[in-house]
């Protein structure tokens, strides 16, 4: 049997190849890195979180929660790591970002199906055997131009990374742990309170403060994946945007007033040891010196050392819905393969599950079975469905919802209790699926 190749090393190819050979097939796992990294990758380790270390929810009843627990239930590899290299995050999967990447690479590297390619894949090879196509967002420019010609064409768009700052610059004078509404254990989060005075001296600075240039891209009006939205971009949709949004004050009580905040900036742990804080919600493209100004009109960072300025960089996806079908293989092509942020699956643990589906389904096509096509009332399967949808004419990247997934015949009124009933239902088929494929 062909080795299946698998190009790429992020979330969702360290994910299909770790499938493939947990499958007993043998894996070819191409990544340019260390030789070569895209403008956002800095670490030499494979699976790297180029923006929040946050997974998001952890809880069932959300739509992230509940494709964690259906990957969960398919022994992922990325989510195995992460819930091993956790760090506190309230209700939210956060994980320690080095030791997460750092895990994932050995347990890839040391895998006895897995050989490691360090190479920069320029071309696809249309040759009839399996490959599974997973370069991310950022893939090098030489393969996406091969990609859009294959493709007959490719979109973009633009994604937003966060700051981070030093735990021993931040004012704790000025500052609070505490999680919304006392979820978490109370330390999970660390809050820098403005009064209304301070957020418009912020606000008015921070929607004129100019921004880092990007070639081809229109600064004035980006466009952007609205959960990546920089937060510059977010102001300027009304002088309380940044309060119904990263900067809203509900649930939260500043002890020293013992009044709610007229608005507040959360930080979130960016490592276990806690001495790096993510700003939560903060995604920015302004020049660097604008943010060192901007952001240190906030109290509680007034003097903050930033380890690493926020960015923005480019996103590439094909038009799925008319080159993919709803196993991530091409439609006019079945040997050849798509998973992650390539695909629109918006998000990691979007990203994760591509992988498994093409990981899965690359190894039923090995050994000439029919595909397993995951139910549309799972989150994994809605978002394949999604994404291969043909009556999607202005195709745009999609994350995990329960918008997506079909509603019950019956009207629900109480929409806890109905995510509740759509996440039962979910797993339920998740075990049927393993059931299945148990006894096949």
């Amino acid at each position: 049997m062909e080795k299946i190749k698998v190009i790429g090393a992020g979330l969702a190819g360290c994910e299909a190849a770790w499938q493939i050979a947990e499958a007993g097939i043998k894996v070819e796992l191409y990544d340019m890195k260390p030789r070569k990294y895209s403008p956002a990758h800095k670490s030499p380790f494979l699976c790297e979180l180029v923006c929040s270390n946050s997974l998001k929810s952890n809880e069932t009843t959300s739509a992230s929660g509940l494709l964690k627990e259906e990957l969960r239930k398919l022994n992922s590899l990325v989510v195995g790591c992460a819930d091993k290299c956790r760090i506190p995050a309230g209700g939210a999967l956060a994980v320690d970002r080095e030791k997460f990447s750092m895990m994932v690479t050995d347990k890839i590297k040391s895998h006895k199906n897995i050989s490691f390619i360090e190479k920069e894949v320029r071309k696809i090879d249309l040759d009839g055997n399996i490959k599974i196509i997973a370069t991310g967002p950022l893939t090098s420019e030489p393969l996406a131009e091969h990609i859009s010609e294959i493709c007959g064409g490719s979109l973009s768009f633009f994604d937003a990374a966060a700051p981070i700052v030093t735990a021993e610059s931040i004012d704790m004078d000025n500052a609070f742990f505490a999680s919304r509404y006392d979820k978490g254990n109370g330390e999970d989060y660390l809050n820098c309170p403005m009064d209304r005075d301070e957020y418009e001296a912020f606000y008015s600075y921070l929607i004129n403060a100019e921004r880092a240039p990007i070639k081809d891209f229109d600064v004035l009006a980006p466009k952007v994946y609205e959960g990546c939205m920089p937060v510059e971009v977010l102001a300027l949709r009304g002088k309380d945007a940044l309060r119904y949004g990263p900067m809203k004050p509900v649930g939260l009580k500043d002890p020293k007033t013992e009044k709610r905040p007229y608005a507040v900036v959360q930080l979130r742990r960016e490592n276990l040891i806690g001495n790096l804080y993510n700003m939560v919600g903060f995604q920015t493209n302004l020049k660097f010196k604008e943010q060192k100004t901007v952001f240190g009109l906030i109290p509680a960072l007034k003097n903050a050392e930033f380890v690493r300025f926020g960015v923005m960089h480019r996103n590439t996806f094909i038009d799925s819905p008319r080159i993919l079908d709803e196993v991530y293989s091409m439609k006019n092509n079945s040997s050849i393969f798509f998973a992650g942020q390539i695909t629109g699956t918006e998000g990691y643990m979007e990203s994760v599950s591509s992988g498994i589906v093409a990981g899965v389904n690359a190894v039923r096509k090995a050994r000439g079975v029919s595909s397993v096509i995951f139910p549309k009332e799972t989150m994994i399967g809605a978002l394949a469905s999604y994404i291969s949808d043909k009556s999607i004419k202005n195709f745009q990247p999609m994350g995990a919802n329960f918008g997506i997934i079909p509603d019950f015949p019956e009207k629900i009124r109480d929409k806890r209790l109905k995510k509740e009933m759509m996440a039962e239902r979910a797993l339920k088929l998740i075990d049927k699926v393993i059931n299945d494929e148990n006894n096949s």
